[in-house]
């Protein structure tokens, strides 16, 4: 299967109906692809935790409803990456989705690990409480958010749950890129998974996005790597190669 990561650029100073038209037709230009994954809160930006009130949306709002289309136009099963949805009663929570190439929408999962440390999302965000697999046509993917990736014991649980990749969008800041770099060619080894991880670029306020989108395989070898400006990266992904890497280095079996 053809995996594509659109590492968008994400200005605040671009107004959003913009930023979702630009997003949908790169989106729906990704005909070649299978599956194709945006970053973290690429709607309301990442470290705008002041707009959220006045900027989230509604999972049947223009945004989400861009995304359905631009998923039907090209084809593809598309993970949205995260934007910051209203519920019903009202809370605010950073979510992803994915979409099916008939625009229905098949799994959702709220970040569970909130970041700011007493300040930021934790402000005004509800953090979600469930473990979200989806099983698509190649495999089973666990679905987490940027800052759930320094939380190792979540991805364990969703290797329990029978998860083949893991799907990260990410709003990591350029400043601690080492460590994006190598948390999440750790949760591919130590998972013997696949990671797709993208992440935005772009200034926020005076937070610049790091960028370094990767697509890591179950030996932790990178099979694609962006750098600092929007691009849209490519990779093959050969789904037996979970089952095989397993087989031939059991860790797994070891653990107690």
């Amino acid at each position: 299967m053809k995996v594509h990561a659109i590492q968008l650029r994400t200005d605040l100073n671009e107004p959003i109906e913009e930023r979702v038209e630009r997003a949908a037709a790169l989106v729906a230009a990704q005909r070649r692809a299978d599956l194709v994954i945006l970053p973290e809160l690429w709607v309301q930006g990442g470290f705008a935790f002041d707009r959220f009130a006045h900027t989230a949306q509604e999972i049947d709002g223009p945004a989400v409803t861009a995304m359905r289309n631009a998923a039907v136009a090209s084809g593809i099963w598309l993970h949205t990456g995260s934007l910051v949805l209203r519920s019903p009663g009202g809370s605010l929570r950073n979510t992803a989705l994915m979409i099916a190439p008939d625009g229905s929408i098949i799994a959702q999962y709220a970040k569970r690990h909130l970041f700011g440390f007493a300040g930021g999302e934790m402000t005004v965000l509800t953090a979600g409480d469930d473990l979200v697999t989806v099983d698509l046509p190649w495999f089973r993917a666990g679905l987490s958010i940027c800052y759930d990736v320094r939380f190792p014991e979540m991805y364990r649980a969703l290797l329990d749950l029978g998860s083949e990749v893991f799907l990260i969008p990410a709003a990591w800041p350029e400043r601690r890129i080492a460590h994006w770099s190598l948390l999440i060619r750790a949760r591919a080894v130590e998972n013997q998974a696949f990671v797709v991880a993208c992440n935005g670029v772009g200034k926020q306020g005076d937070v610049d996005l790091g960028g370094y989108s990767a697509i890591i395989d179950p030996w932790g070898a990178t099979l694609a790597e962006g750098g600092c400006d929007e691009e849209v990266l490519v990779a093959d992904i050969n789904s037996k190669l979970v089952a095989k890497t397993r087989e031939i280095f059991p860790v797994l079996r070891d653990r107690r």
